[in-house]
């Protein structure tokens, strides 16, 4: 166990020092999942390979400098506007103070600023478009790397038959772990457009500056089950607070949570199934730890990396019990119901 953990340590000390190699290539692998099945398609249309594979890339390039255009200015001006937000902010927040102390409330504002301090909350909000948008700006190493994977996707199934030494090798395995992230990311993409879009209209509504820029984050934390969506909403209902006051801040919360609920509750469950088959708290901690380990893009990459995991391990007797403690708490009681039904055949067989 020691010798693991060590070997557990040593591997992801080198994914960070790596880091720079690393997240392009995730990046571009993940693309190359999501873009498979429309080459394929092409290819059923008799487009030659090569032809299918630029004509991708070439509008996976025009979607990023669509979303780089409008996003770019727009974060430009929220940078330039934070100081005066956070000001706003500081200054609501001592009133807030003021107010509860002349209630009886008794508070150290040091402490508590410094504990909280709502100001900080927009900062980390710019920063993380920054360093996502910085990353995604590196196109060329990822579109390359993405051409590649396309080019070699025909023949991987083959080289995998060849590794077993049959041509008649199962690749169930194989193929249900690329099926079932193919799927989660295809979905997930367009339900996280469906929130993005309905994020920008809403608060387009109400007023609320840099619609565009929010919509943009909702997508990309769209991504991250349940809790991105919270960290999508609180600067965008911090601004609407410190530009419009308290009535449309609290119409621009409700209206996170309206689509949350729609997309999140009705939406997703009804065309996803059972969703990803990870527990909340796994969901949680992998959001964390990819973070840790990849930045921003580990966090929004976390649950697809940790779902690829839990499918592999669960296909070997050794590590069932490892993605089973990654499930959900559904997976766990079908799991015992599937042992009490064996266990009921074998005794009745007896």
């Amino acid at each position: 166990m020691l010798i693991n953990l060590a070997a557990f340590v040593i591997v992801i000390a080198g994914i960070m020092s790596a880091k720079a190699i690393v997240v392009p290539f995730l990046l571009a692998s993940f693309l190359a999942i999501i873009c498979a099945p429309p080459v394929y398609w092409l290819r059923t249309r008799k487009v030659p390979p090569i032809v299918s594979i630029l004509l991708l890339v070439l509008v996976v390039i025009l979607v990023e400098m669509m979303l780089a255009t409008l996003v770019t200015s727009s974060m430009a001006e929220f940078s330039r506007a934070i100081p005066q937000y956070q000001e706003r902010l500081h200054a609501m927040f001592k009133d807030l103070i003021a107010w509860l102390e002349g209630h009886g409330i008794e508070l150290t504002e040091k402490i508590l600023m410094d504990q909280f301090d709502p100001g900080k909350l927009m900062s980390i909000a710019a920063n993380m478009l920054n360093n996502l948008f910085g990353m995604l700006t590196n196109t060329f190493m990822i579109m390359l790397t993405l051409v590649f994977i396309l080019l070699e996707a025909s023949g991987f199934t083959d080289k995998l038959k060849a590794i077993a030494g049959s041509p008649d090798a199962d690749m169930e395995k194989y193929d249900r772990i690329i099926s079932g992230v193919n799927r989660y990311l295809a979905l997930k993409t367009g339900t996280s457009l469906v929130t993005g879009g309905l994020v920008t209209i809403g608060l387009w509504i109400i007023g609320v500056d840099f619609a565009v820029m929010w919509g943009v984050l909702a997508f990309l934390l769209n991504f991250i089950p349940t809790i991105g969506s919270i960290i999508a909403a609180v600067p965008s209902v911090l601004l609407a607070l410190v530009q419009l006051g308290l009535a449309p801040a609290a119409a621009t919360a409700g209206l996170y949570l309206v689509i949350n609920m729609i997309v999140g509750n009705i939406l997703e469950p009804k065309i996803m199934g059972s969703g990803v088959g990870l527990s909340p708290l796994v969901i949680f901690v992998s959001m964390a730890f990819w973070g840790w380990v990849l930045g921003p893009v580990g966090m929004l990459l976390s649950v697809p990396l940790t779902m690829t995991l839990k499918i592999g391990l669960g296909y070997s007797e050794k590590t069932r019990h490892i993605a089973l403690l990654l499930g959900s708490n559904g997976e766990a009681v079908k799991a015992l119901r599937e042992q009490e039904k064996f266990s009921l055949m074998a005794e009745g067989n007896k």
